[in-house]
């Protein structure tokens, strides 16, 4: 894949990810700061971003959004091929809202 190319698939990205997290936000608040993994005071930034802003940042060419889960026990658990995968992902959901309430509270 061409540089040109990659920079095209960040800016796409990036629009799509600040659309998704304002419609989030403006229809559950509560479910998007865990959904997304991000503060109040973020939410409150992200919510209030115009047309030309949300454009203008999603243009860049560093990724807005990241993986939140850099812990193995909660890839093991997305890409486990056992028969109980509702219960495997609700664990690893319920892993992943742990460490969004303990950023949250580190950034306090």
């Amino acid at each position: 894949m061409k540089s040109s190319r990659v920079l095209d698939e960040i800016r796409e990205t990036n629009l799509s990810y600040l659309l998704l997290a304002q419609q989030l936000i403006r229809e559950d608040r509560a479910e998007a700061l865990v959904r997304l993994g991000i503060s109040e005071e973020v939410a409150d930034l992200v919510d209030q971003l115009t047309t030309s802003q949300v454009m203008r940042i999603s243009s860049s060419n560093m990724l807005m959004c990241r993986f939140r889960f850099d812990d193995e026990i909660v890839w093991n658990l997305l890409t486990s091929h056992t028969k109980d995968r509702v219960a495997q992902g609700m664990h690893a959901s319920i892993l992943m809202a742990g460490k969004a309430i303990e950023t949250a509270d580190l950034g306090q």
